[in-house]
């Protein structure tokens, strides 16, 4: 088992179910532009307010993937790829609203922490090979 992969499951998805379920409605340094809330942050980045419950509900599903994933390893990999892909799209929104490097440190963490999830039992030659690309 590798050890560093599922403490780093339990950071992010704890952090994550943190940030969406604990937090959303607290200002804290790292949301975007001067937004006090969730949803004040995803008008700032010019997003409609739908796309916050949509956002939300995936991120949620994803971080209890991943905390399951530790008991159901099946589910690993889609939720760290999945996480990713949703963080990915965060720091792009700190990018396009010029935030302060520091807004986007978390997404950015846990972006690098999901890619070590996501690939660390599996070379990358058994990756390309699931993907039909070789």
């Amino acid at each position: 088992m590798d050890y560093i992969a599922v403490v780093f499951q339990i950071i992010v998805g704890l952090s994550i179910l943190n940030v969406w379920l604990l937090q959303s409605k607290k200002p804290t340094a790292w949301r975007g532009g001067n937004a006090k809330t969730i949803i004040e942050e995803f008008k700032v980045y010019g997003l409609p307010v739908w796309m916050c419950y949509v956002i939300g509900t995936l991120k949620v599903l994803l971080a209890i993937g991943l905390i399951l994933s530790i008991w159901y390893p099946q589910l690993k990999q889609v939720s760290a790829i999945g996480l990713a892909i949703l963080l990915i799209g965060s720091i792009a929104m700190h990018v396009m609203i010029e935030d302060p490097f520091k807004k986007s440190l978390p997404a950015s963490l846990f972006l690098l922490m999901c890619l070590y999830i996501a690939f660390s039992n599996q070379n990358i030659q058994t990756y390309l090979s699931s993907l039909r690309i070789w």
